[in-house]
């Protein structure tokens, strides 16, 4: 009898971990600075209970992952994002959702899909909300316990989803972000937050069909929302089957929006078909909007051409390339170019910057693997497109790293870079500091874990340590 292979996205460094802990007074090799004061937090997929289906990696229960930093000593804890799934599951002590390789189940309290909350964190007006890749509710998390809130609609005002990536404008402290269905017209929405959490705009964005949107990008008086042809097949989904479609007879498009414009005012730009999960940033150039991200050509599967070396997500193929849109809005014509090739994702930069002209970016270099793995850190200057890397060590892999401004710092690049690190031999993680402008495979400080952390998604960093009042 044939042993069964085992789902690769369930073993070794993705393999779940169910219990909650909080450590205080971690061992750390070098020295935390000082002025490193606030919480790395990275959310990632982590399922509770057996899954009971085909599990993708997308799958899996919210938790979170936190490593807190003052006066030079670090303390970690994890925590589940207790959605409302998750507790309908919790006390029935066993999965009840299939996972999107599953047919659809119908009649399941939220809906057929499971709102994990898996995916994304993001940091406005007090709150630390996490965020699901499909879109959907919000849920608030207490800093630093990462205590799950409860879900937010920000006092009864959205009556739509939040997709995994809104941009907080660190000029405005405005939250823009959109919405997306893949059931129902309107396909996307767009709003904005007002710094103090009040919804200050939201219009409906009619596309031709529904898409998997993943991003968005903002300027200091436009949004960057996308329009890529990626989507489920909709007759399949009829008959409660899911299947993934990437359609690359049509064009990628970009629509481009004064941010509290309506849909009247949104000019549409077309580019090479493509998908981009994230963004990197965007800026405005008199008469045109110059945008950065990672580009994959063809996110499909394409059987026999696959040699092993390039991740896949069992639908989905990942190999991604920096690359910089610039848009004429007096012309509008667009020019595409790709800035390197080796292949990278989870970008990340100075948010300080979002929405303005920046220079750098850190993203995790993608690792030549059958599933997805960072084996290091390339920093771009796409002022020069040069650009430098840092290695993480044999068989030691990374999480997306977030960028930490040095308080009184000098230039975009005087702070720290912060991440997670896994070590294969000896099953173990650490959270690491690195010099930003140093950028060398030596990190300042190595902040050593008392668990295995499996790998994840995004992360974000909150200066703020005190509960929101």
């Amino acid at each position: 009898m044939q042993t069964p292979k085992i789902n690769p996205y369930l073993d070794t460094i993705y393999a779940p971990v169910r219990d909650e802990l909080t450590i205080d007074e971690l061992e750390v090799i070098g020295e935390i600075p000082e002025d490193l004061t606030g919480m790395y937090v990275r959310n990632s997929p982590n399922p509770r209970f057996e899954p009971p289906g085909r599990y993708h990696w997308f799958d899996g229960d919210g938790m979170l992952h936190g490593v807190a930093f003052q006066g030079g000593k670090a303390t970690y804890r994890n925590r589940y994002v207790q959605t409302q799934a998750f507790q309908v599951e919790d006390e029935r002590g066993e999965a009840v959702w299939g996972g999107i390789l599953d047919p659809a189940q119908m009649g399941l309290p939220g809906g057929p899909i499971k709102n994990t909350s898996n995916t994304d964190l993001v940091w406005h007006n007090g709150r630390l909300l996490s965020l699901w890749w499909l879109a959907s509710e919000p849920y608030e998390i207490a800093i630093p316990s990462l205590t799950t809130v409860g879900p937010c609609d920000f006092d009864g005002q959205l009556s739509c989803g939040v997709s995994a990536h809104p941009k907080v404008d660190p000029r405005t402290g405005e939250l823009v972000f959109m919405d997306f269905s893949v059931f129902k017209k309107p396909y996307m929405r767009y709003g904005v937050l007002s710094a103090d959490g009040t919804l200050s705009h939201m219009t409906p964005i009619e596309l031709p069909a529904p898409r998997i949107a993943h991003d968005l990008a903002i300027t200091e008086n436009y949004t960057i929302l996308l329009d890529l042809p990626l989507g489920w097949d909709l007759d399949l989904m009829r008959r409660g089957k899911r299947r993934i479609t990437f359609d690359r007879e049509t064009p990628a498009r970009f629509g481009i929006i004064p941010r509290h414009g309506d849909a009247s005012e949104l000019r549409w730009f077309e580019a090479a078909p493509c998908y981009i999960y994230h963004t990197i940033n965007a800026w405005e150039e008199g008469d045109t909007i110059v945008l950065t991200g990672c580009r994959v050509e063809n996110p499909m599967p394409t059987g026999d051409d696959w040699d092993g070396t390039i991740p896949r997500l069992y639908f989905l193929e990942l190999q991604p390339f920096m690359h910089r849109w610039t848009f004429n809005l007096k012309t509008g014509e667009i020019k595409e170019e790709r800035l390197d090739d080796i292949p990278s994702e989870f970008p990340r930069m100075n948010d300080d910057l979002l929405g303005s002209r920046s220079r750098y970016s850190y993203n995790p270099r993608i690792a030549p693997k059958e599933t997805l793995l960072f084996d290091g850190l390339i920093k771009y200057d796409t002022d020069t497109n040069n650009s430098v890397q840092l290695s993480y060590g044999p068989d030691r892999f990374g999480s997306e790293a977030v960028f930490v401004p040095r308080p009184g710092g000098e230039g975009e690049d005087d702070g720290w870079i912060v991440t997670l690190l896994y070590d294969v031999a000896d099953d173990s993680s650490e959270c690491a500091v690195y010099d930003a402008q140093g950028f060398s495979d030596e990190p300042i400080a190595r902040v050593l874990l008392p668990r295995r952390v499996p790998a994840g998604f995004h992360a974000c960093w909150v200066d703020d340590l005190n509960p929101r009042a």
